[in-house]
């Protein structure tokens, strides 16, 4: 009976005890992973392409829940068929894409649309710095831009350009240039 006590006694030492969990210290700001060469694309429920990001590396990190992208490459598809291509040397990106900060040699263009040429034509935007929002077809800015839409050339100090309203809004020092229609022979 004694060695049973002892023996028990020895195992109830020698056995690790638990510590209580440490509490959790608060994610820094430092990436979790990273890739390179990459492409991201996005489909809506019915399995057609929304989106597409490519970069040549990408940094995620936690505690923003964000990526950071080395010279990112983005093609929106929108419901009507337009197609957004953005580019810049730097991007960051939310989660789940539908929000980009372009920085660094911003450009957003949205291809003219091959049956309706003549009264949506071809839109550039460029800048150091366009925030687009890619759901809501919206680009905005609070750096020099200049856009370029068809023939016409227009800068401004800032921009808050929405597709779907069909509302642009330069400010600041606006100048622009209007060229005149071509005459159809």
């Amino acid at each position: 009976m004694g060695l049973l006590a002892l023996g028990t006694y020895w195992l109830a030492r020698s056995t690790p005890t638990f510590a209580p969990n440490a509490p959790e210290r608060p994610p820094t700001h430092e990436p979790d992973y990273f890739v390179r060469g990459f492409s991201v694309k996005s489909f809506d429920p019915a399995g057609q392409l929304k989106n597409e990001i490519r970069g040549v590396e990408a940094r995620h990190f936690a505690d923003t829940d964000t990526m950071e992208i080395d010279e990112p490459r983005i093609r929106s598809f929108s419901p009507d068929g337009a197609v957004v291509v953005a580019s810049a040397k730097r991007g960051i990106s939310n989660a789940d894409g539908s929000q980009v900060q372009l920085i660094g040699d911003a450009v957003v263009t949205r291809e003219a649309a091959a049956e309706r040429r003549a009264a949506d034509p071809k839109m550039e935007m460029r800048g150091e710095f366009l925030h687009a929002y890619m759901e809501q077809e919206r680009v905005i800015s609070n750096k020099p831009v200049t856009l370029r839409r068809g023939d016409d050339t227009f800068r401004g100090n800032s921009l808050n350009y929405d597709h779907q309203k069909r509302v642009l809004e330069l400010s600041g020092d606006v100048r622009g240039t209007l060229q005149p229609k071509q005459a159809a022979r």
